[in-house]
């Protein structure tokens, strides 16, 4: 579960100090730094140096904490599953902008097409409407009429 953040924070903003994080997160200190050593959680950094747990960072500790106690997961293993998660997210990401892309240019295609067929429109609407074609063997003569005065 996502803890509250404080006015103005999204779920990213890392604002906890590790004290705070660990109470939030039902661990202890030691065990964040353990975590953060072994890249599970890698909360942001202060100024001088000190660590800074986002919301969205105490949620991945209760997960890590889950995955541990109930599933019987090792550390090892975690990683692995927050690395493929990881792996899925930026996959389905990058699907979407692809998705998104194709859509442009089916858009774009659809327009070049109108404007193509509205180009051969112009054209056959600009043949002239006196000439007609006759079928290849036709006989043909040439028959000057003169209208009676």
């Amino acid at each position: 579960m996502i803890p509250p953040t404080p006015p103005g924070a999204d779920q990213d903003t890392p604002v906890f100090v590790i004290s705070v994080a660990a109470q939030l997160a039902g661990l202890h200190a030691q065990t964040l730094r353990s975590y953060d050593r072994l890249g599970l959680v890698s909360p942001g950094r202060s100024a001088g140096g000190g660590r800074r747990y986002s919301a969205r960072d105490i949620a991945m500790l209760q997960e890590v904490q889950r995955l541990s106690q109930d599933h019987g997961v090792n550390l090892a293993g975690i990683k692995r599953i927050i690395d493929l998660e990881n792996q899925v997210d930026a996959l389905r990401s990058r699907l979407a902008e692809l998705a998104a892309e194709l859509e442009q240019a089916r858009t774009e295609l659809a327009q070049a097409q109108a404007l193509a067929e509205q180009a051969a429109a112009n054209v056959h609407a600009s043949y002239r409407r006196d000439l007609v074609p006759l079928p290849p063997g036709t006989e043909t003569a040439l028959v000057i009429w003169r209208p009676s005065r």
